[in-house]
């Protein structure tokens, strides 16, 4: 398996390796062993599914403490250009960003640890992602920021006007507005 650690290295990107023939491709998206050899040793404990349109953007999102959530994100079908926005106050990256293009064909898996919203935007149509995530959602746990805050200058691809967002993430706060939710 390929394991890159990002420029913020909590943050990893795993690519499995694919065996193809004839009939497609096989590959072990996960085993606990192989990752945790690779410096991911999360329990896992619920797997969360999402279906997007290209355009649609989700997040930016995390969840504090007593419920915090570590998350593996993968792609089924389509492709999402991904984002871990490093939020621990004292971390000397903080407020930094890193991405990447999580696609069915590349197979690459991004984990985002505790301590960063984590937010993406689907490619294509037809974008289904999947989620192992290591904490229960709660909602009274449930932060977020708003998707554009100027002040993170995240390079969503996307044109003006072409990003279709929730009602609940538009009206999120910039990150300087918010409570310091991780220390390091």
């Amino acid at each position: 398996m390929n394991v890159e650690r990002l420029a913020i290295p909590d943050v990893m990107l795993f690519t499995p390796p694919r065996f193809r023939d004839e009939r497609g491709f096989f590959f072990e998206a996960y085993t606990a062993s192989k990752f945790a050899a690779a410096g991911l040793d999360a329990r896992f404990i619920q797997d969360n599914q999402s279906h997007s349109h290209k355009g649609v953007v989700r997040g930016l999102h995390c969840q504090i403490a007593p419920h915090v959530q570590g998350k593996l994100v993968r792609v089924l079908s389509g492709a999402i250009w991904d984002v871990a926005v490093d939020i621990r106050t004292g971390s000397p990256t903080y407020g930094q960003h890193v991405s990447a293009v999580l696609s069915a064909e590349n197979g690459a898996q991004l984990w985002v640890p505790g301590g960063f919203l984590h937010g993406f935007c689907a490619l294509q149509d037809g974008t289904d992602v999947l989620y192992k995530v290591d904490g229960l959602y709660d909602r009274a746990s449930e932060r977020g920021v708003v998707w554009n805050d100027p002040a993170l200058a995240l390079p969503w691809p996307l044109a003006p006007g072409e990003a279709i967002v929730s009602d609940k993430d538009q009206v999120l706060p910039r990150l300087a507005e918010c409570d310091p939710w991780y220390t390091m």
